[in-house]
């Protein structure tokens, strides 16, 4: 029972010194230039000089009111009370909360030592009533708010024990430095708010200068070339009499991607110009039968086929989506012109499941060298842009070629938030040997 009731005394013992010790929440404000020299802190040499000056008034005052009392103390005594009323001063820029503590239990155990009014008719020594009012000061700049009123308390309260009569007087005196440590503590919270919204501001404003350049050049170089583009595949065709249906057909096709590409590109530079980014409608799951029709024109035969219960989706999981399914129809595109696409979409209780599976019809050689193809420039920008999609929402994406010379392309992207675990490798060759 000894035991453990000490150390329910240790537990709060450590409590209590935590508490005490995160009363102290603002660190010391940065001091103006004039306040300091190099590694110099004028503030606190100033406190220093003022303890030096109270110390030595102090022991002066005290050998006065001695000597004219009978000499009932000795110089050694006056001389340790003088120092015990004045030191903590020293203490205040860096620790307010000892300081305060450590001058509040100074007066009371000179009021011990020397009670009052034995040796002049004025209950505390002026010096004394200084010092702790600057260190109440301090406390009231930066600490809590509960901290700075259980200070107010504990002074008053003291002062009421050492002399019933001067409560008043001691209540007075010690609202006023706790006032000025208010006003002061909330024109420096005015100032580093003021400092936080412009630095906020700032940086609003580099990222939308840079957003703004960043669409100048879309605009100058990238929308001029597709523009270019579109002009030359209309007018292709009436360079040569009597072009075959087939050739005029392509080239419109052409200029349909390229006037498609420019409509994207202009939502592009709607959202970089927009000074409330996110505000311009994105593409979504919603737009998949357009994109799947675009790939058709593409020249690749493309399947869709949709399993669960389609449902609304989140606007991430949403563009994320229609965004790894264009960039893999684009890769079959690029990579395997004329083959087969079929995509799949699996809207699951917990993640939406993406599936596009390329065959070019050819096993063997050609098909594994198409699954290069595509991997290499996978490596460069396609499949890493598409993963990175999927692990930005906590999902996953595997890509590669299966046992049947067929490139699959695997999403999972989740629906509730949580991060899904990706598949082991045991469960992709499962999924590849049923395929």
């Amino acid at each position: 029972m000894p035991k453990y009731a000490g150390g329910m005394v240790s537990h709060l013992r450590s409590q209590l010194a935590s508490e005490f010790a995160a009363g102290v929440t603002a660190p010391p404000a940065p001091r103006p230039r004039w306040l300091r020299r190099g590694r110099v802190d004028l503030a606190f040499l100033a406190d220093v000089a003022i303890a030096v000056i109270c110390f030595a008034a102090t022991n002066a005052q005290l050998g006065s009111q001695n000597a004219n009392s009978g000499h009932h103390y000795g110089p050694a005594e006056l001389l340790l009370v003088s120092f015990a009323l004045c030191a903590p001063l020293v203490l205040r820029t860096r620790l307010p909360l000892t300081a305060w503590a450590s001058s509040a239990a100074a007066i009371l155990l000179t009021s011990v030592v020397i009670p009052a009014r034995s040796i002049s008719t004025d209950p505390y020594l002026a010096t004394s009533v200084i010092v702790c009012g600057l260190c109440l000061y301090a406390v009231s700049v930066r600490c809590k708010t509960w901290v700075v009123m259980s200070a107010v308390l504990v002074t008053v309260v003291g002062a009421t024990l050492i002399d019933s009569r001067t409560a008043v007087a001691a209540a007075f005196l010690t609202v006023i430095p706790v006032l000025a440590g208010v006003v002061v503590r909330s024109r420096r919270s005015n100032r580093e708010q003021l400092a936080v919204a412009e630095r906020r501001y700032k940086g609003e404003r580099a990222v939308l200068e840079e957003r703004q350049r960043i669409a100048r050049e879309l605009h100058d170089v990238v929308a001029h070339h597709m523009s270019v583009i579109a002009i030359q595949a209309e007018a292709a065709p009436y360079k040569t009499a009597d072009p075959p249906k087939e050739l005029v057909e392509s080239f419109a096709d052409i200029r349909a991607s390229a006037l498609s590409g420019l409509s994207e590109l202009r939502r592009v530079l709607g959202v970089l110009r927009s000074e409330a980014p996110g505000t311009a409608p994105t593409p979504g799951l919603d737009d998949l039968e357009g994109l799947l029709e675009s790939a058709r024109s593409g020249g690749v035969t493309v399947s869709s086929e949709i399993s669960g219960t389609p449902r609304p989706l989140p606007a991430g999981v949403d563009l994320s989506a229609y965004r790894i399914v264009q960039e893999a129809l684009s890769n079959a595109m690029r990579h395997a012109p004329g083959s087969t696409v079929q995509v799949g979409l699996y809207y699951g209780e917990a993640a939406l499941v993406i599936e596009v599976r390329n065959s070019d019809g050819a096993p063997g050689a050609r098909g594994r060298t198409f699954a290069d193809n595509e991997l290499r420039r996978g490596a460069g920008h396609g499949i890493i842009g598409m993963r990175e999609r999927a692990t930005m929402l906590g999902g996953h994406l595997s890509a590669g070629l299966t046992p049947h010379d067929e490139f699959l392309v695997t999403a999972a992207l989740p629906l509730d938030g949580e991060d899904l675990e990706p598949p082991s490798p045991a469960d992709d060759t499962q999924l590849e040997d049923a395929s």
